[in-house]
């Protein structure tokens, strides 16, 4: 199989990374051809443009940032593609997937959604979660590139399954990274040490995944997991539009919605999304460093 894969950020070259080294034929672009480089040392080809990139393969993967971004894309590619399938590996609203997906069958391409979850660290490990959505037949013929790509993998059912499972996955780590920071915070200020506590909340009822690997990121001080606020933004906005579709109050989502915004304001769209926990941070006036954390995970 020969993919293309559009979209080199911080999860999109990892996941192309994966399909090389599986062995499959993965034609590469980007906006940024910097974010090609190790790419195309390994044996990726590079294309000048997504259109060049979509001709002659069997499968188009989009990663990219916005609905807005994958529908100008698929625009762009649909002309060239020949009935090739259109895999989305983007965060996209359940309404967005199936209007884009009527939008390629009117060109006689088959649409798989396939968003991710765990974070960039698995993601270059191979080990990331892959939540497809979309006709069976589609998920078992691309299943083997699924397979490089991740460890985990869910057919969450019709097409718009996993946009809708994905945004839940989102919104859960949210809440708990604001768990999280509060109460590495109370455990600070209570006296605590910090690594100590971290290490116990770890091993305790209490623990998520989120505070056993962005909670290290909020110790050392970076908060970098590669994740943006605009993009948690974006997730808790698709998230309180399926709480308003099917009824269900969000009250804990809208809560941290809020502490987004604040932190946006705060710090810019572009920083990373645990520092909401910067926020208390910059109240409280006390910091949440610990010693033995790492900047990064890996």
């Amino acid at each position: 199989m020969h993919y293309a894969f559009i979209g080199l950020g911080n999860l999109g070259a990892h996941l192309a990374a994966s399909l090389l080294k599986a062995g499959f034929d993965v034609t590469v672009t980007d906006l940024d051809r910097s974010c090609a480089a190790a790419l195309e040392a390994s044996g990726a080809q590079w294309a000048d443009t997504a259109r060049d990139a979509a001709q002659g393969v069997n499968a188009v993967i989009t990663c990219l940032p916005s609905p807005t971004v994958s529908e100008a894309v698929l625009t762009d590619i649909l002309p060239v593609m020949n009935g090739a399938d259109w895999i989305e590996m983007s965060t996209l609203g359940r309404d967005d997937i199936l209007r884009l997906a009527k939008v390629a069958q009117t060109q006689g391409v088959a649409t798989m959604e396939l968003p991710v979850t765990g974070g960039v660290h698995l993601a270059a490990q191979g080990k990331i979660t892959m939540l497809a959505g979309g006709p069976k037949i589609l998920f078992d013929r691309h299943k083997p590139a699924l397979e490089a790509m991740g460890d985990k993998i869910f057919h969450m059912g019709e097409l718009g399954s996993g946009s809708l499972i994905k945004v839940i996955t989102n919104m859960l780590a949210f809440i708990h990274l604001q768990a999280s920071a509060e109460a590495l915070m109370l455990a600070k200020r209570g006296g605590l040490d910090l690594a100590q506590a971290w290490e116990a909340i770890a091993a305790s009822s209490g623990s998520s995944f989120v505070h056993e690997t962005e909670g290290q990121l909020i110790l050392n001080g970076s908060y970098d997991v590669a994740f943006s606020m605009d993009l948690a933004l974006k997730d808790l906005g698709f998230a309180m539009e399926f709480g308003r579709d099917y009824e269900v109050p969000l009250d804990l989502a809208g809560m941290v919605q809020q502490t987004y915004r604040r932190a946006r304001a705060a710090y810019g769209g572009e920083a990373q999304s645990p520092m909401i926990a910067k926020l208390l941070e910059d109240v409280l006036d006390t910091d949440l460093r610990a010693e033995g954390f790492p900047a990064q995970l890996e």
